[in-house]
């Protein structure tokens, strides 16, 4: 508790799919209720500048999770407004936390930064070597801009503002929309439907071909945590479990843990998107001690009673 003894930590997304797992991680090691603030979009719009100075007020530790993010499909319907409220909402609040005194700003970026051709496992180094996968690029520039920001902010006004590259995650209070989800609930939401439907078959996106690194979303927590505390420098950091997995083994494994014996239909007129994407995760290992905790199969059985429990809600 040393770092955080007595601090007011504000939390973008705090009521969000990562947000609520980052709060309830910070109430694990022992911060008060009363000095995490969690503001709410529909009282607190960060793409209001003069919101963001207010909701910075007397504040010590920024979180920035708050996003406008989704699927494949979702990304290619709102390119515009995923660009505009992304980079709006960093710009306000990078700026706002600068000018209130905020001592630390953590902002959470994406690995969908990277470039479209990028060595695997991608290393930070190459973060600037070229255009995102078009499918992501308008949210992948969005948030490359707030890494701009913010070194921007560090060396100009010594801000301690840091940037960190999540894979893509996944776990219990996923968003199972199927028009905005990601992979792993679109996937469960669409096997549990067959399910109930007494369909013989699901249709998945793509031809099964590419890979994704896949983070469980407490240990995506802990490590925010882990570099809020002990990361204090502008260069970004991956935050990943170090392996990836194919779609196609994805897809049969979490057919097996649903009990799912049907036909599985690959619609290969939709795209893959980036073809692999696994990531460095070096040094995040060196700079504040993360690693990873938990299986894939153990994380998806987690997710899968998640929405067993919760499907009826949907």
């Amino acid at each position: 508790m040393g770092f955080w003894e007595g601090k007011k930590i504000l939390v973008t997304g705090g009521a969000g799919f990562l947000g609520k797992h980052v709060v309830s991680e910070l109430e694990n090691i022992g911060v008060k209720k009363d000095n995490i603030i969690v503001p709410r979009v529909e009282n607190c719009d960060l793409k209001i500048q003069k919101n963001c100075n207010k909701a910075v007020l007397g504040i010590d530790i920024v979180i920035h999770l708050a996003a406008n993010v989704g699927g494949i499909a979702y990304n290619l319907a709102k390119p515009a407004e995923i660009f505009y409220d992304n980079a709006a909402m960093a710009l306000n609040l990078i700026d706002a936390s600068y000018r209130a005194g905020v001592c630390k700003f953590i902002g959470i970026g994406s690995a969908c930064e990277y470039p479209k051709l990028t060595p695997v496992p991608f290393s930070e180094c190459d973060l600037w070597d070229g255009y995102p996968e078009e499918s992501n690029g308008a949210y992948g520039l969005s948030k490359r801009m707030m890494l701009v920001q913010s070194q921007a902010y560090y060396k100009q006004y010594g801000f301690n503002a840091i940037h960190l590259l999540p894979t893509n995650m996944y776990g219990p209070g996923d968003n199972f929309d199927p028009n905005s989800s990601h992979v792993i609930p679109a996937l469960i939401r669409r096997i549990s439907d067959a399910q109930n439907r007494n369909k013989s078959f699901i249709e998945v996106w793509g031809s099964g071909e590419a890979s994704r690194e896949f983070l469980y979303v407490r240990d995506a927590a802990k490590a925010i945590i882990l570099a809020a505390e002990k990361y204090d420098k502008p260069e970004p950091v991956n935050i990943g479990c170090g392996y990836e997995i194919k779609i196609k083994y994805l897809v049969t494994l979490v057919c097996r843990l649903m009990k799912f014996n049907g036909e599985v239909r690959w619609d290969t007129s939709r795209p893959d998107g980036q073809l692999r994407r696994s990531l460095d995760i070096s040094r995040a290992r060196e700079g504040f001690g993360f690693r990873a905790a938990t299986q894939i199969e153990e994380g998806l059985k987690e997710t899968i009673n998640y929405w067993d429990h919760n499907r009826l809600l949907k």
